[in-house]
C-alpha cells in the first residue's frame, strides 16, 4: 500500500496515517521528497480498502500496489533516488544525478604497486571510485581467490592518496564488518544476487550497496533482491547491469542495454552498467560503455589493470590506463547529449 501525503501535510497527519497502517499491521516505510512525503505500508494490502486512507487528512493519494516488490517500486518515491557519498580527501558523490559516476578499477588486488598506480591513473581520467576485489569468487577453487585484508588494506591506501571512494565486493555475511572498516559502498557480485541472508544483512547497515544482476536472473528478481535490502531499511541501493547469460558465444555475456531504461521505469533506484563482465573483452567494452550512457544508465563499472595482459584476474576484459582515459573523453562528448555530465 502506497499513501501519498499532501504537500504541505503536518507531523501529526502523517503520523496519524503511520497508527494506522502499524494497527492494520503493516510495516511502514517513509520516505520524505521535497514536495511529498510517501508512505510504503508492507502487509495484508488485498484486504484493506485504499479508500479507509483517502479520506483522512493530509492525505492525497492511496494506492494498492500488487507487483511483487513494494519498496523498490518507482511508486514508493516516484521522484527516484539520489545515492550521496561524502568522504573527507574525496568530497561528495550522488548516484543517480545529473552527473554520470564512474567507478574503475582492477578485478583484483594483487600488489601495493598494481593498486596504486592504477588509482593515480583512474582518478587523473576522472573517476570517482576507486573499484578493487580483495575477495574474489571463482570458479575454479584453485584459481587466485584474491588477498583478503591485505588487499581491502591497500585499496583504501590508494583511495585515500588521490581523492577515491572504495566500492568492495563483499561474498559473506561474516565479511560484513571487515568490509565495511575499509569501504565506502558495498558491492554484491552476480553470483550473490539471490543471497538472502546476504542481502538481509546489508538491510540492516546504513551503507550503500551495489547489487549486480545474476547472469540468468530477469529485472523482476533483481529488484526483488533490492527489496531484501530495502525492506531491512537500507534505501541506499544502486542497481547494476552487468550482462546476462544466452546463446551467444562471442562474448562472455549478452549486455543487456534495454534493461536500463526498464529498471528507470520500474524503480526509482539508481542503476549502472558493467561493460566489462558483460563482454569479457576489452575491444568491446568501450563500445558498451558508450552505449549504456546513451541508454540512461547512472554510472559504469570499468576494469582497468596497469599490466593487463599480466593480471591474475580477468586480463582479457581489463583496459590499459590509456584506453580507460580515451573512453572519458569520449564519455565527456556522449553524456551532454543526453543531458548529463561525466
Amino acid at each position: 500500500m502506497i499513501v501519498v501525503m499532501e504537500q504541505g501535510a503536518t507531523e501529526e497527519q502523517i503520523q496519524n496515517v503511520i497508527t494506522k497502517l502499524v494497527n492494520l499491521e503493516f510495516s511502514v516505510h517513509r520516505s520524505t521528497g521535497v514536495v511529498h512525503t510517501v508512505l510504503g505500508g508492507v502487509g495484508p494490502a488485498e484486504v484493506v480498502d485504499p479508500e479507509e486512507f483517502r479520506v483522512m487528512d493530509g492525505v492525497k493519494e492511496c494506492l494498492r500496489v500488487m507487483s511483487p516488490y513494494k519498496l523498490a517500486s518507482r511508486r514508493f518515491r516516484p521522484e527516484g533516488t539520489v545515492v550521496r557519498l561524502e568522504r573527507a580527501g574525496a568530497g561528495t558523490v550522488e548516484i543517480g544525478g545529473q552527473k554520470v559516476v564512474v567507478m574503475a578499477g582492477p578485478p583484483s588486488v594483487e600488489s601495493e604497486d598494481q593498486v596504486r598506480r592504477t588509482a593515480e591513473a583512474v582518478a587523473k581520467a576522472g573517476a570517482r571510485f576507486l573499484r578493487a576485489g580483495a575477495f574474489r569468487p571463482r570458479n575454479s577453487p584453485y584459481q587466485f581467490q584474491g588477498l583478503g585484508e591485505d588487499g581491502l588494506k591497500l585499496v583504501r591506501q590508494a583511495a585515500d592518496e588521490f581523492g577515491l571512494f572504495v566500492v568492495s565486493e563483499v561474498i559473506d555475511l561474516s565479511q560484513l564488518k571487515l568490509v565495511d572498516a575499509y569501504s565506502d559502498m558495498f558491492m554484491v557480485g552476480s553470483r550473490h544476487m539471490q543471497n538472502y541472508v546476504l542481502l538481509r544483512g546489508l538491510g540492516e547497515v546504513r551503507k550503500p550497496v551495489l547489487l549486480k544482476r545474476g547472469v540468468a536472473s530477469t529485472m523482476e528478481e533483481l529488484l526483488l533482491s533490492a527489496e531484501y535490502i530495502l525492506l531491512g531499511g537500507n534505501y541506499e541501493v544502486v542497481l547494476c547491469e552487468r550482462g546476462i547469460r544466452t546463446f551467444e558465444a562471442d562474448t562472455r555475456s549478452t549486455m543487456d542495454i534495454s534493461a536500463i531504461p526498464v529498471a528507470h521505469k520500474l524503480s526509482h533506484l539508481p542503476i549502472m552498467a558493467d561493460p566489462s563482465h558483460a563482454t569479457g573483452r576489452r575491444d568491446k567494452v568501450t563500445p558498451m560503455a558508450r552505449a549504456s550512457v546513451a541508454a540512461g544508465a547512472d554510472g559504469l563499472l570499468i576494469d582497468v589493470h596497469p599490466d593487463p595482459d599480466a593480471a591474475l584476474v580477468d586480463g582479457a576484459q581489463s583496459l590499459n590506463p590509456e584506453q580507460f582515459a580515451e573512453l572519458m573523453a569520449q564519455l565527456h562528448n556522449i553524456a551532454p547529449a543526453v543531458g548529463r555530465t561525466i
